[in-house]
């Protein structure tokens, strides 16, 4: 091997609070799955720091290197979730209008087709909204 060697503090800290005799199911979970996965997460490495800090002959330096691990890795924060929001939000203006002018004349073709679509919870286009502002100045009193 031309490799450098690295020392494994986790795993010496494993090692080391499993011999002290604390055989919690803690550390024997955290031992299992570093050896399967070669890695913990922040939260169980920050586990590993309050077992360890109470063994007595634990040696500073392998308490400092953990510490200096779990401050080197990121944070991850869960953010909340967002307020529902409908997915549709109608137009109240275009609403307005479109029961202005047919409580005037019902039968108008076009506003009929208008309020379908309003109903049905179909977008009015800025064309469409620009008809019925025309319709309302045309057909309703002032």
């Amino acid at each position: 091997m031309t490799g450098k060697k690295t020392i494994d503090i986790i795993e010496k800290v494993l090692d080391a609070c499993y011999r002290e005799g604390s055989y919690s199911l803690f550390i024997m979970s955290l031992m299992h799955q570093y050896e399967e996965r070669g890695s913990l997460s922040k939260k169980q490495l920050q586990g590993l720091y309050q077992k360890a800090r109470k063994i007595k002959d634990m040696p500073p330096s392998w308490l400092a290197t953990l510490e200096a691990i779990i401050l080197k890795m990121p944070t991850r924060y869960k953010s909340a979730l967002p307020d529902p929001q409908p997915l549709f939000k109608r137009d109240e203006h275009a609403g307005k209008l479109i029961a202005a002018i047919l409580s005037r004349y019902p039968q108008h073709k076009r506003v009929l087709f208008i309020q379908a679509r309003y109903v049905n919870n179909e977008t009015i286009t800025p064309a469409e909204l620009s008809e019925l502002e025309k319709f309302s100045r045309l057909l309703l009193p002032k």
